[in-house]
């Protein structure tokens, strides 16, 4: 897939998402997912703490995200997911062996905005 075939959005649009660094401070199995998936929790400073079903287990056990800085859109609206709402996308590339998290080169503080 090329960028010409996604219309070019403004400085605006892109202001619009707010994507931020948080802090996992929690991570829950979560058996009623129809895919292999984590509850996860994430410190986003000064956004406060936001929860999010994430199906990411094929490649991180829960000790590997405790403590661990990710990228989380989280203005997006909430979203059931089975018994369990989600308040934020964790953000992350789909590959054949599962998704790979986004990574954050060197520490931020929790609610930094991505630029």
């Amino acid at each position: 897939m090329s960028a010409a075939n996604h219309p070019e959005i403004s400085w605006a649009d892109f202001e619009k998402v707010l994507v931020v660094a948080g802090t996992v401070t929690r991570v829950e199995p979560f058996p009623e997912a129809h895919k292999p998936a984590w509850k996860v929790w994430v410190d986003f400073g000064p956004y406060g703490e936001k929860k999010t079903s994430a199906q990411i287990a094929a490649l991180y056990q829960a000790g590997d995200l405790l403590g661990r800085q990710v990228v989380g859109v989280i203005n997006f609206p909430e979203k059931q997911i089975g018994p369990f709402r989600s308040q934020f996308l964790l953000t992350g590339f789909p590959t054949g062996e599962g998704v790979v998290l986004t990574a954050v080169e060197r520490p931020v503080p929790n609610g930094t905005r991505l630029a």
